[in-house]
């Protein structure tokens, strides 16, 4: 499943970022790499950006960019 899948509050972790060239490096370069745990924190009213926690900081990031992050829901 992706990122963009993920409800309010639930967990899970990283197990890919795909996409090509500086998307996929930004990505990457914020610390969304396999193995991190990541949370849904919120979503904007109509849905676009979404809110993350993850490593003990918040991002916010377009719905399109959490299509291409692969996850395992977790359980906390």
């Amino acid at each position: 499943m992706t990122l963009d899948k993920l409800k309010r509050g639930e967990w899970g972790e990283v197990l890919q970022v795909k996409g090509e060239g500086m998307t996929r490096l930004r990505m990457l370069e914020m610390g969304i790499v396999p193995g991190t745990e990541i949370q849904l924190r919120k979503a904007a009213p109509l849905g676009d950006p979404i809110e993350i926690g993850l490593r003990g900081y918040v991002l916010t990031i377009r719905r399109n960019d959490a299509r291409l992050i692969d996850i395992r829901r977790r359980m906390r």
